[in-house]
């Protein structure tokens, strides 16, 4: 979710607002780990307003059916990954070098 408000360059209480859901619903879904949890009536309206805006969500392991530029996981990183290890790993693939 947060990806798709950042695509959108919105934040969360305007993303409640065409959603037309709460703020803190919002922000629940959001900290949320993993999938995102909620009320499926609450989350078909997150979905709709992210469509309506042009956003394709895009479930794992499946195509987009959309065209142009996206970016993806290609692989799963743990989420409490430190920070140095994250460091770690992007320079050992880098996309501006070779390894």
């Amino acid at each position: 979710m947060r990806a798709a408000r950042a695509l959108l360059g919105i934040d969360q209480q305007t993303l409640a607002h065409r959603a037309g859901v709460s703020l803190p619903t919002i922000q629940r879904m959001e900290a949320s780990e993993g999938n995102v949890r909620g009320v499926v009536d609450t989350l078909t309206k997150v979905v709709a307003a992210f469509d309506a805006a042009g956003i394709e969500l895009i479930g794992e392991n499946m195509p987009s059916v959309g065209q142009g530029r996206g970016v993806r996981f290609r692989e799963r990183i743990p989420l409490r990954t430190s920070a140095p290890a994250l460091a770690q790993g992007r320079r050992k693939k880098s996309l501006f070098t070779r390894s």
